[in-house]
């Protein structure tokens, strides 16, 4: 990445200056992990996620105030009819969220997770992909900075979500531009797109890479070219909770796609994430087997909003109620192997 003296600097210094896991913390959690009244090892994933807890917060795990935050935008890309359903949906899901109608508040209830909503601008579309930038560098790395801020008050363990019609199309178009292959690979059913609404939609992200096929060799051109608000917000937000020592769940493909951004700018991006589910968008398992990474579940839900992650962190809770709250071989009486 090059220093332009654009708005996209700040960005690229953030993403050069990562911090790493605090080694200290991950230490003592590994110390009392083997004194637990356990087998080594018998927790398997509950385990590493304590671990990664503890790395990543630097401190013993522990998750006190969990967040999930949904992204909300819309897309020009949409007139070309490529999902069934209008992008007014976008708005009246948002006011379904606020309401405590949608499957996000159930989960978030069952779960004790906060819930926070944000509206980006969903009266102004962002441009047609096929046919300009979706976004320009000055409102793409505002929105960076919104996502940024939207987190601030507080969470030690963040949930990324997203809301808005037609952003599989989205996250196919940057997938494709990321890894290559062939758009019919990376582009799935979304809200239901099927038949003639499926070849557009095939045939819109065909037409965006190829338009921007130009610019393509910079992650951060890709995610305001071909992104979108909810796209820039939520890796915004992924960024600011590595330097406020957060760690972070991804729900699906839309979400995993801004992800797959940052981790193009610096390969560690993502050490501090964790992706909550794989998706029954067909090329969300492709895209975290390209970050190198392992769902937690696989229950082939593609809702989106958050749903897969919210799930997810009823897991990481459970993983630190655990590691803090399981007695030790000497507090319990109880022999440890020889």
């Amino acid at each position: 990445m090059t220093v332009t003296g654009l708005p996209f600097d700040d960005f690229r210094v953030l993403l050069r200056e990562l911090p790493g896991p605090d080694t200290a913390a991950l230490v003592a959690a590994r110390d009392r992990d083997r004194q637990l009244t356990k087998p080594p090892g018998a927790l398997g994933r509950l385990e590493e996620i304590a671990m990664w807890l503890a790395a990543w917060t630097g401190r013993s795990p522990a998750v006190n105030r969990p967040l999930v935050a949904i992204f909300a935008g819309n897309h020009g890309v949409t007139k070309h009819g490529i999902t069934p359903y209008p992008s007014s949906v976008t708005q009246q899901m948002v006011e379904n969220f606020a309401a405590g109608g949608a499957a996000i508040n159930q989960i978030c209830a069952t779960y004790d997770l906060g819930l926070k909503i944000f509206d980006l601008a969903l009266d102004y579309p962002t441009g047609d992909i096929t046919c300009e930038p979706a976004l320009s560098e000055r409102d793409c790395a505002a929105t960076m900075a919104f996502g940024m801020e939207a987190i601030a008050g507080g969470t030690d363990l963040l949930c990324i979500g997203e809301m808005g019609i037609g952003n599989t199309t989205i996250a196919a178009a940057i997938h494709l531009a990321l890894y290559g292959g062939t758009a019919e690979e990376w582009v799935g059913p979304g809200t239901g797109s099927e038949g003639e609404v499926l070849r557009r939609k095939i045939e819109a992200v065909n037409a965006a890479v190829e338009f921007h096929k130009d610019h393509l060799d910079d992650p951060l051109e890709i995610m305001r070219r071909l992104g979108g608000r909810e796209i820039a917000a939520m890796a915004g937000a992924i960024l600011a909770a590595r330097m406020q020592k957060i760690p972070v769940l991804i729900d699906g493909y839309v979400a995993t796609s801004a992800a797959a951004l940052l981790k193009a700018a610096n390969p560690s991006a993502l050490d501090h994430c964790l992706i909550g589910h794989v998706s029954g968008e067909p090329g969300h398992l492709k895209s975290i087997e390209k970050l190198g990474k392992t769902p937690l579940l696989a229950l082939g839900m593609r809702l989106g909003e958050g749903t897969g992650a919210a799930l997810a962190a009823g897991i990481v809770k459970a993983a630190a109620a655990c590691h803090s709250g399981m007695a030790t071989f000497a507090s319990a009486g109880v022999s440890n192997k020889e």
